[in-house]
Parts: C-alpha cells; sequence; structure tokens
C-alpha cells in the first residue's frame, strides 16, 4: 500500500485492534469486503499504523481492489514466460486455403516494410551508377560498381558479364554474408586445402573464394552477375563494421532528440536500422541490375549464404522481381540471425524465417542445409515449405540440398552446384547437368576494390551516419505529410503500420472466457472479481466488475495505471470506492477495472515495474528483444482489446461501451481506440503530454518502435475519427492532426477537449460520460 506521510507526532497515540475493527465497519469494510483474511488483517495493521501516527494517508491500492487469485499466485499467462530470443524455435504452420494465405502475406509483407523502415519506401533518388575498372577474362569480364542508394549513401561491387552472348541474360544478385573481409574474402592457401579434403572444394585457386567462384560460374553460364558488399565490409565503410555487426553499448552522444544515430531510442521510434538500410542497398542492387540494357527481367535471381541468405530471402519478400531465390543455410525454425545486420525491431513478433521463405511461393526457391542452425530443416521447416507450395500447384518449386551431418555452415562446391542446377532448370539455360565448375583466377584485393585514384572513397563516421537518418526521417515525414491528405490514404499507410506497431486488432482477439472468483452484495451494486482468458493467446487477466442492481445498459471499460486498483479510493473517504466512480454507479453505469500485464495480480511483490524485460544478450540493441517479442506497450494494449472484446460479445449487451484512460493510461487508450474500428461508442484519453518522441530509454514501460514515425500519439488519436472523444492532456486545443481528422470527416461535435488541472480531470471526465451526447 502507499503510505505517504503528512505529519508526525512525538507522542504515540494508544488505540486498540476492537477500535480499528470497528472504524472499518463504520466504512463498510468488514471481514466480507476482504475475503481472504490476510486482506482483512494488513487492512488493520495499515488503520492501526494510521493511528498511531495520527497524520498519514493510506493508499487503497492493489491490495485493497479484490483479487481474483490468492495471495501468492500469478496469472496464468504465457507472457510470463521469459521473453522469445533469436534462439528460439520459430515453426511455421501453412494455411489450408490460399485465401486465408493471401491475408496472412499481405500483413506479413507489410510487417517486413514497417519493421525495416520502408514503409512508406524511401524515395529513389538517382543512382548515379559508375561502372569502371573493366578486367577481361577468357569468357567473362569483372568491372567495379559503386552507385548511390540514398543520397550520398553508397552501394559497392563487382559486375561480372558474360562474353560472347546476345539478348537479354539472366540477372543475379548475389549477397555476400558474413564472410572475413566480405567480397575480398580469402580462405587462404591451409583453409582450401581443408575444403578440398573435406569434399567441400575441388580447386587450390577458386575455391580461396567461394563468393567469387559463384559470380564466375554463374556468368560462364551467361548470367549477368552484380557481387555486392554488406554494409561495414569490403569497399562498403561509410558506416563501420564495428557499428553495423558488433554493436554492444548505447551511445549516450548518439541519442538526442534531433540528429540521432543508429540503435538510439529516437533510431528507434523511426524504425531505422541497419537491417534497413542493407534492404535498401538490396532493393537500389536490383534496381542497377534491371537498368542494364543485358538484363531479363523476367529472369531475376537472388543467392546468398549466412547473412546474404537472410538478405536474399527478405529482398525476395518485400520485392515482387525477383523471379528465383537461393538463400543458403539460413531458412530455419532455429535460429534466425545473429547480428544486429539481420535484426530489427518488430520483425519476428510472431513469424519467423521460414515463413518469410514462403512468401516466396510459387517461384522457385532452392536452400540448403549445413551442420549449424539449419541441420533439422529437412524436419522442421521444409515439409511445411512443400506443403505450402503444393497448395500452390508448385510442389516442384521448392528444393533442399542437404549438406547437414557432414558440412559446417557453408556456400561450398556442393551447395553452389545445386544452384548451378537450380537456375539452369528454370531459367531454361540449356546446359546438361550435372554443372560442373571449373576453376578461375581470382581476383585480388586491388582488382576488386571500385575506390582509387580517380575514383575517391566517400566520407563515413558519425556525421554522416546522422545525416543519413536526417534524409531518411525527413524523405519518410514528407511521404506521410502527403499520405495523411486523403482520408483513405491515412488509413492505409498510418493505420496499416500501428496495426504492426500494436501487432494485434479486436479481430483478432478470438473468444475470451470469464472465470468468475467472488461475488459480493454491495446493496446498490454487485463487486465480481474474476478472470478474463484470450484463450487463443493464452493470455489471463484479472478484473473487478462494478454491476448497479438498475443497469442503465452502459458499461465503462476503465483504465489505469494502477489497475483495477484504480478503482478504489484512499481509506480516509467515507467510501470505498473513489468518487467518480462510485458516481458512474449511481447513474446505472456497469464499471470494469482491469490488471493490464504487470499491473496488480501479475506482480509478484507489488512493485510496478519501470524498465521492461530484455533478453539474455546483453547487447544493447533493442531488436534482440523487440524483434521477436511485443512491447509492454502494445501488450497493454492487447489487454484492453481484450476486455472490450469480451463486453462487446457478451450475451447482456451494452448499450453503450465507453473507454477510460486516465491517471498514465492515456497513451494505451489511445492506441487501443485506433485497434478497435468503432467498437467503442466514446472515448476519454488524458495524453499528459505523452509522446513517444520523448522516451529516452530502450526499455522505458512506454518505448514502442515506430512509434514517432507514424504521427506519434495523436495520429492515433486520429485514427479513431469519426468516434466520440474526450481528450485531456493536450491543453485548451486538440493537436493539429485530430483537429483536421474530426473536421474531415464532418465530425467537429465529437471531440471535446478539456483544459484543467489533474485534480479536475476526473470530475470533468465523469460528467461528459454521464451526459446524452
Amino acid at each position: 500500500m502507499g503510505i505517504t506521510q503528512r505529519a508526525s507526532s512525538s507522542k504515540a497515540t494508544a488505540f486498540s485492534f476492537a477500535k480499528v475493527r470497528a472504524r472499518a465497519k463504520l466504512r463498510g469494510m468488514t471481514t466480507s469486503t476482504f475475503p481472504h483474511s490476510h486482506q482483512f488483517r494488513r487492512l488493520i495493521v495499515v488503520l492501526g499504523f494510521a493511528a498511531i501516527t495520527g497524520g498519514l494517508t493510506v493508499g487503497f491500492t492493489a491490495q485493497a481492489a479484490p483479487r481474483a487469485l490468492e495471495p501468492g499466485r500469478l496469472p496464468n499467462d504465457a507472457r510470463l514466460q521469459p521473453v522469445k530470443d533469436l534462439d528460439g524455435y520459430f515453426p511455421f504452420k501453412p494455411p489450408t486455403t490460399t485465401e486465408a494465405w493471401s491475408k496472412r502475406s499481405d500483413y506479413l509483407r507489410r510487417q517486413l516494410l514497417v519493421s525495416l523502415g520502408l514503409w512508406p519506401m524511401p524515395t529513389k533518388t538517382p543512382l548515379n551508377p559508375v561502372i569502371h575498372g573493366r578486367i577481361e577474362r577468357d569468357n567473362y569480364t569483372v568491372e567495379k560498381v559503386y552507385f548511390e542508394s540514398a543520397p550520398g549513401f553508397f552501394v559497392t561491387g563487382n559486375l561480372y558479364r558474360p562474353k560472347g552472348k546476345s539478348g537479354k541474360r539472366p540477372g543475379v544478385l548475389c549477397p555476400h554474408g558474413h564472410w572475413a573481409n566480405g567480397r575480398f574474402t580469402d580462405a587462404g592457401v591451409d583453409g582450401v586445402r581443408k575444403e578440398i579434403v573435406m569434399g567441400g572444394e575441388r580447386f587450390e585457386e577458386g575455391g580461396r573464394s567461394p563468393l567469387q567462384a559463384r559470380c564466375v560460374q554463374l556468368a560462364r553460364m551467361g548470367c549477368v552477375v552484380f557481387h555486392y558488399d554488406m554494409i561495414g565490409y569490403a569497399d562498403s565503410t561509410q558506416i563501420s563494421f564495428e557499428l553495423a555487426h558488433r554493436f554492444a553499448k548505447q551511445r549516450p552522444e548518439m541519442n538526442a532528440a534531433e540528429n540521432w544515430g543508429l540503435y538510439s531510442p529516437q533510431a528507434e521510434a523511426h524504425l531505422q536500422s541497419v537491417m534497413g538500410l542493407q534492404s535498401l542497398n538490396s532493393i537500389r542492387a536490383l534496381d542497377f541490375l534491371l537498368d542494364l540494357p543485358d538484363v531479363d527481367p523476367h529472369r531475376i535471381a537472388v543467392t546468398g549464404a549466412s547473412g546474404g541468405g537472410t538478405q536474399t530471402f527478405v529482398l525476395c519478400a518485400i520485392d515482387p522481381r525477383p523471379t528465383l531465390a537461393f538463400p543458403a543455410v539460413m531458412v530455419s525454425t532455429a535460429m534466425q540471425g545473429g547480428c544486429t545486420c539481420e535484426n530489427a525491431s518488430l520483425l519476428r513478433v510472431e513469424t519467423g524465417n521460414v515463413e518469410f521463405a514462403a512468401l516466396f511461393a510459387p517461384k522457385p526457391l532452392g536452400l540448403t542445409s549445413a551442420e549449424d542452425w539449419t541441420r533439422e530443416m529437412a524436419a522442421k521447416g521444409f515439409p511445411e515449405l512443400k506443403q505450402h507450395y503444393k497448395m500452390h500447384a508448385a510442389a516442384d518449386h521448392v528444393m533442399l540440398k542437404r549438406g547437414d551431418g557432414y558440412f559446417g555452415h557453408n556456400y561450398n562446391y556442393p551447395s553452389r552446384a545445386a544452384l548451378y542446377s537450380w537456375v539452369n532448370k528454370h531459367f531454361k539455360l540449356g546446359f546438361k547437368d550435372p554443372i560442373i565448375e571449373e576453376d578461375y583466377p581470382r581476383l585480388t584485393q586491388a582488382e576488386m576494390s571500385v575506390w582509387d585514384g580517380q575514383h575517391p572513397k566517400p566520407k563515413g563516421g558519425d556525421a554522416f551516419e546522422k545525416q543519413l537518418l536526417r534524409w531518411w526521417t525527413d524523405d519518410a515525414q514528407k511521404q506521410l505529410q502527403q499520405a495523411a491528405t486523403s482520408s483513405s490514404e491515412f488509413r492505409k499507410v498510418f493505420g496499416g503500420a500501428v496495426d504492426v506497431l500494436i501487432g494485434r486488432k479486436q479481430s483478432d482477439v478470438g473468444p475470451v472466457e470469464w472465470d468468475m472468483k467472488e461475488k459480493i452484495d454491495r446493496g446498490r451494486y454487485l463487486e465480481m472479481s474474476g478472470l478474463l482468458r484470450a484463450t487463443a493467446h493464452r493470455e489471463e487477466l484479472p478484473v473487478a466488475f462494478l454491476h448497479p442492481k438498475e443497469w442503465n445498459g452502459q458499461t465503462v471499460i476503465w483504465v489505469d495505471e494502477q489497475g483495477k486498483a484504480g478503482l478504489y479510493a484512499a481509506l480516509d473517504v467515507s467510501s470505498r470506492l473513489r468518487p467518480e466512480i462510485q458516481e458512474l454507479l449511481d447513474a446505472g453505469a456497469t464499471v470494469l477495472g482491469v490488471d493490464l500485464l504487470f499491473q496488480g495480480e501479475f506482480l509478484a511483490d507489488d512493485q510496478p515495474v519501470t524498465k521492461t524485460r530484455r533478453v539474455k544478450n546483453t547487447r544493447e540493441a533493442a531488436a534482440y528483444t523487440f524483434g521477436y517479442n511485443h512491447t509492454l506497450f502494445a501488450q497493454r494494449v492487447h489487454d484492453i482489446l481484450t476486455a472490450v472484446s469480451f463486453i462487446k460479445n457478451n450475451e447482456r449487451t451494452s448499450k453503450r461501451i465507453d473507454l477510460v484512460g486516465l491517471h498514465g493510461a492515456g497513451p494505451w487508450v489511445a492506441a487501443a481506440r485506433a485497434q478497435l474500428g468503432g467498437t467503442v461508442d466514446r472515448a476519454v484519453v488524458d495524453t499528459g503530454g505523452f509522446r513517444f518522441a520523448h522516451i529516452t530509454e530502450i526499455h522505458d514501460v512506454n518505448f514502442l518502435p515506430g512509434g514517432a514515425k507514424y504521427g506519434d500519439l495523436h495520429h492515433m488519436l486520429a485514427l479513431g475519427v469519426p468516434g466520440k472523444l474526450w481528450l485531456a492532456g493536450e491543453g485548451s486545443e486538440a493537436p493539429t492532426s485530430v483537429k483536421t481528422a474530426y473536421r474531415t470527416e464532418g465530425a467537429e461535435k465529437n471531440l471535446s477537449v478539456f483544459d484543467g488541472t489533474s485534480e479536475q480531470t476526473r470530475a470533468a471526465a465523469v460528467k461528459w460520460l454521464l451526459t446524452k451526447n
């Protein structure tokens, strides 16, 4: 219980427990008020302590609200299990109909785009490509390439072209993955000899670079191949390797309201990540490849291994132009990608890499496994992909080349041979299988590097990083402002994004069960405590119902920072309920109080949470936790949706459902209202001036990746238009976007703004709720 001392006394006051018990009874607080004997004993001790000190205000908090569970017992809620991390289990359950998959795949693609910071897609500025340094080989050429994926941000790589071929040729993008030195990798003499002995490579020369070997052989088969750098590797050093792939600790100097850096709370609030930048580079690399006059746009392949495999299936999921995919040693139901460049907040929440790969169906998808996290792919993941492709009448368009039990993590010759056969078959190149890779003269680092005296390396570092993110922010805001001018586009772009940020709508809640634990007659009303269970999600919420015996059909869902304890008053007042709650009951309204996740009965020690949970990985990148788990903010919104869904679908139909968010709960209610699609009749929201953009800690309880990007809290409020809204915490006028949204819908009368003190807010809100408007 919260106890705040107002005055002290040097002289103790004598008292007896009999007097304290009598005092409690005068307030209607008997043992029937507290059916669990420990509650009454605790109340007696506190009242006695108040009598001794003579000057205490006793907060009637979580201990005083009716419990749904025995003391010491927590709700049976799946979210109380350890948070999921990248080493979890990520099965794919194929939908049984193409219609179901169409709906699911639309959402998945949006989830990918939103999480990667590509919703809306950044403006495709001029590439300004430079191709130079042509090197002639027997039946292919190699050139050096760089171009701008965003203004001043360069993609670098090598372009392999076949000689003696006419007409349009297949194009192949080759992202490389986490090889030492990336595009410049060299296994060395000892390394390649070990591979030769194991059967992984054939040649001492060419086998030293599996990356070059792949590009050369594809070019010899008649393909145009672009082999490009991951951020931080080889020639792509504007963002360093250490920052892109080894980030471990937050940088205070990059955590700023303006001109922030990667991994900062501000970057996360705008969904800006290394993985997002790398995905943008892949999209622009595809633009570059397709702009080449000798490339056939109908035969475009993407292939890479490890981190390059991640880039492959992500690009092929979000961009419709690739027609063949071959992600090697990456797709599995196990480890999802250990590097910061393979993780982004929101990315794999309730999904995983196998389902991402399934987005490519029915187009040809080739996979490989090895003695790594993909070792179980043949039994877990691939059968489901095969079933999925069969549903699309394309069972022969998915293939797994097994290397588990023998080869470690690789893109070695046996894996590459499978690629060559797959490309030959589906691009109809006409070669006789098997296709045998031949040796070639490797390029040196100097021969591959794109930078030289005539082509100087561009500047990078902290200043460039801030500048790049500033461009990304400004470009997104310009597009979002344009989208906000159209009601339909606003709901598509902003509403579509909030769907992903929150991760649930009312239609996703599913069945909700009511398990009443206790029912007490309070004279003019009934007090019921129990549990609401969202069975589809294995979630369980302790709640308190206050139901007047003369019900007028109105139900008020009261959300408070203290949970259901927010319905109850301090002990030094005449009523056990807060005055505004009593007023609602007296008027005939039912009031529902609920313990959202980590409120009230979710707290084993009764102490409110001050920071969100995190995975065991100690690296301070938000994506390691929130790329796999809903944020606490989103989970609390889910709980509100559960409560509303129960009332909406209850057999005792409510004539009116009102939703209230005061005392720190306003932002949760604002977000829930955006996801309810007009289910609630009226909403009371006290924002307290809250903005996601002001959060400076990635484990703040209200941290929400993307929260600032899509117009912050006031655009969530605008998504609830034209519903009736009583708004406090914003001063004398509603934010412009909210006013504009109501005016556009011709619903200005549905918006009420209150500008008063926090003490006045509750009473004014209830007065509005009880008016016939």
